[in-house]
């Protein structure tokens, strides 16, 4: 089945069975009508299982003869869930290396030996996904778009009101706490020195 005919608005294979299951069902009805309820009943649950087994025989074959692309995303030889699970391996590693070391149950020279050799490890990692993803450009225009909407300095007016009078008195940027005059970043809700609403 090709991505041609998956998209168009024709008979999936999945709906021919069930068309088919109800094609059955219906002919069994009529072929059993004066034998009774239960007769009729019991070959419409027949033919219903009979179009489920067919789903599921399709559902279980049509990845092995199916001409689709695997969507599994790789890297090199390796996918990328191989490669996030190796590099929290290695992060935890150096994690649980710092903390021998601090129970003293590491010398020093063990620990750089093997938190080197760690560190390098999760670094290649690190630039083996980060090269192997599209990021950068999603991570460039992310930033674009959040910095054309960053009010700057001299967007005084917009903090002060459009309608205020007379020379400011004290220009509160958005960043800064009207409380403390902490400068807190952009986004921030919240004053990260008094805890005041921004």
């Amino acid at each position: 089945m090709s991505s041609e005919t998956s998209t168009d608005p024709g008979l999936q294979p999945w709906q021919f069975f069930v068309l088919a299951g109800l094609a059955c069902a219906t002919v069994a009805t009529f072929m059993v009508r004066g034998q009774g309820v239960v007769a009729v009943v019991l070959l419409s649950v027949l033919m219903a299982a009979t179009a489920l087994v067919g789903i599921a025989v399709l559902r279980a074959l049509g990845p092995l003869v199916s001409p689709r692309d695997d969507r599994t995303s790789m890297i090199g030889h390796r996918t990328r869930a191989a490669l996030e699970r190796e590099k929290m391996l290695a992060l935890r590693s150096i994690k649980e290396l710092e903390f021998d070391r601090a129970m003293g149950k590491l010398s020093d020279a063990d620990w750089q030996e093997m938190s080197g050799r760690l560190r390098a490890r999760a670094g290649r990692l690190m630039r083996q996904l980060d090269a192997g993803a599209g990021y950068r450009e999603q991570i460039e225009r992310d930033l674009a778009t959040r910095l054309a909407h960053t009010p700057g300095p001299n967007d005084a007016a917009s903090v002060r009101g459009a309608d205020a009078v007379g020379p400011p008195t004290h220009v509160v940027s958005p960043a800064a706490c009207a409380n403390c005059s902490t400068v807190n970043d952009t986004d921030a809700r919240f004053c990260k020195s008094c805890g005041q609403k921004l």
